[in-house]
């Protein structure tokens, strides 16, 4: 996340950052990510927290319902970042080449 706000910082780029691990993310919001990336892309298995977790929530993101349950109580677990370019336009993760040709 830090490489990526200096990159929009240098680039004077206006954006508005939502920190779902301090604020926590909506059911809602979710849903649509779901729309644009496969659950599996959108969960970070490498992340501490979803390692620490317990197999049977870990082997939970297969359903649609419990992954989105499990984004909710565990927001660490979400792949960082997740763009919204806006006008139903994702990207997800970091790629300063990808970045330069969208943002």
């Amino acid at each position: 996340m830090q490489k990526a706000l200096k990159w929009l910082d240098s680039r004077k780029t206006k954006y508005k950052f939502h920190d779902y691990k301090e604020l926590g993310i909506d059911r809602g919001t979710i849903e649509i990510w779901l729309q644009h990336f496969p659950v599996d892309k959108v969960i970070n298995r490498r992340s501490t927290t979803f390692k620490a977790l317990p197999e049977e929530e870990r082997a939970s993101i297969t359903d649609p319902d419990k992954a989105i349950a499990l984004m909710m109580a565990h927001t660490s677990i979400i792949k960082r970042p997740l763009w919204n370019l806006g006008k139903n336009k994702f990207f997800l993760g970091w790629d300063e080449k990808a970045q330069a040709g969208i943002v």
